[in-house]
């Protein structure tokens, strides 16, 4: 493949690349390549898995495995700017989750699952985010919200604007 029908960047393959002598085999690369490529994208394009497949020497039926069992990853269109996961665990439902997640729809217009029509936020509902003694919770990309209220996700949301 010659490199302008390459997907990858030479920063990101050169990324990968780097990642070789941490990993006892290339295969062990796999999952380390897969977050390099999903946050160059925004999801995992197709082409991707085979570029990553060529450069870690595997099938790539073995990287699209890797890829398939998380579901943090995205295959099919990319990511909003801002990522959330709401918490629909059993400690956060019982005190309120379940509303607050209905308010946050209403406030972006979406339903978990979707992305907002500017790019700016991706709604995905999470089954525990671990925070039990701060329900509800919520995860927005890497920061983790604590004793959620409508007021403190309206706060929210006018932030990622």
């Amino acid at each position: 493949m010659s490199t302008t029908e390459r997907l990858l960047t030479d920063e990101v393959r050169e990324s990968i690349q780097a990642l070789f002598p941490r990993y006892p085999t290339r295969q062990a690369v796999t999952l380390p390549a897969l977050h390099l490529v999903h946050e160059q994208f925004g999801y995992v394009p197709p082409q991707a898995v085979v570029e990553i497949a060529e450069l870690l020497e595997l099938a790539p039926a073995q990287v699209q495995d890797t890829l398939s069992f998380y579901g943090f990853f995205k295959q099919d269109k990319p990511v909003g700017r801002t990522r959330v996961w709401v918490c629909r665990s059993i400690a956060c439902s019982a005190r309120g989750g379940e509303e607050l997640l209905e308010h946050l729809c209403a406030r972006l217009g979406i339903r978990p699952g979707e992305t907002t029509p500017d790019g700016r936020v991706t709604l995905e509902f999470a089954e525990c985010l671990g925070a039990c003694d701060f329900a509800p919770a919520m995860l927005a990309n890497e920061t983790l919200h604590k004793n959620l209220t409508k007021e403190k996700i309206d706060e929210l949301i006018d932030s990622w604007k």
